[in-house]
């Protein structure tokens, strides 16, 4: 979504333009961490950062790899469910961490790491499609393996500046830490409250953007707003989790909108309460039931105020929020 601009993306992968194709090779059956064959071995429970080692003077596999190192339970994850996930990536032989979660450590205030959310089957900011796509079929809690080389997992959008060539081989170990199954046209139910006076007016009509109507001649509020429209019964929303949503978001200064998860398929999620999204969001969502629809007016200090670059660092915005689940 493009409204966070907190988001780190892996230097591996060029930008803009993360268009990864083709499927995902198939799992080689094996189980375990035993490195054989030119593969990698990784050791390390899941929930700990993998170590992972390569066999001495090996070469690796000549085709890509993917492997589940240990299996989780419950239910396997389906396409175009949404997934939160621990990654990290190295290169064969270069024994430095390239990009991850687990570089991103808990804070002293006990804010979670940042994770990956993503849905299966979507473009992803951070995974090549072939690495996300080897967690269908796998069970939250499994730690995957994926290996191969840097042209045939990232394919053309590589970027070789980043000191990666094409056929370096890069291995990739994700965690699945969850998952859920919500639909791209969920919506929020439910008799809508009137808003307060001196908050936009809010109309949304079924499977479209919210139209929010700022009040004429009145000034944007200094510090955040937040009114529940439509109060769920779903359990409580917490700091670190992913949370599934729709949402539409305008300007109060013009009344615009800059952003609606309705024109981008349907619902979406991201990690909240770790300062991957605008810290309105995280403000205002966490401790939100889901099935909330939720009005939040956000001041640039808790917008884009920090990020002078930004086309919205003076504007306040003002959020429409339908809190659809977690993940």
């Amino acid at each position: 979504m493009n409204y966070n601009t907190k988001r780190r993306v892996a230097a591996l992968l060029a930008v803009p333009a993360l268009l990864f194709t083709a499927a995902c090779g198939s799992d080689d059956g094996n189980n375990g961490d035993t490195a054989a064959g030119g593969v990698a071995e990784v050791k390390g429970k899941v929930g700990e950062k993998p170590e992972i080692s390569v066999p001495k003077d090996g070469e690796p596999s000549e085709k890509t790899v993917v492997k589940t190192v240990s299996e989780g339970s419950g239910s396997p994850i389906k396409a175009s469910d949404f997934v939160r996930l621990d990654w990290t990536v190295e290169k064969w032989g270069g024994d430095q961490e390239l990009g991850g979660t687990w570089a991103e450590t808990s804070t002293a205030g006990g804010t979670p790491r940042r994770q990956s959310v993503e849905q299966i089957g979507k473009q992803s900011q951070q995974l090549p499609e072939k690495v996300l796509d080897a967690v269908k079929g796998k069970k939250p809690g499994s730690r995957i393996l994926v290996q191969g080389t840097a042209g045939d997992l990232i394919g053309e959008n590589l970027n070789t500046s980043a000191g990666i060539a094409a056929k370096d081989v890069l291995i990739w170990v994700v965690d699945p830490v969850g998952a859920a199954t919500v639909d791209a046209k969920a919506e929020v139910k439910g008799e809508q409250a009137a808003t307060e006076p001196g908050l936009p007016e809010v109309e949304v009509p079924s499977q479209k953007a919210a139209v929010i109507t700022i009040p004429k001649g009145a000034k944007a509020p200094k510090e955040l707003e937040e009114q529940v429209l439509i109060k769920g019964t779903g359990k409580k929303v917490e700091a670190g989790e992913g949370l599934i949503a729709q949402y539409t978001g305008v300007k109060w200064e013009d009344g615009k909108k800059f952003d609606s998860s309705w024109d981008h398929g349907g619902a979406t999620a991201f990690q909240i309460g770790t300062g991957s999204v605008v810290e309105g969001w995280d403000k205002g969502l966490v401790g939100k039931n889901v099935g909330d629809r939720v009005l939040l007016v956000i001041p640039p200090s808790l917008g884009y105020g920090a990020n002078p670059s930004s086309e919205l660092a003076k504007n306040t915005l003002v959020f429409v929020v339908d809190i659809l689940g977690t993940v």
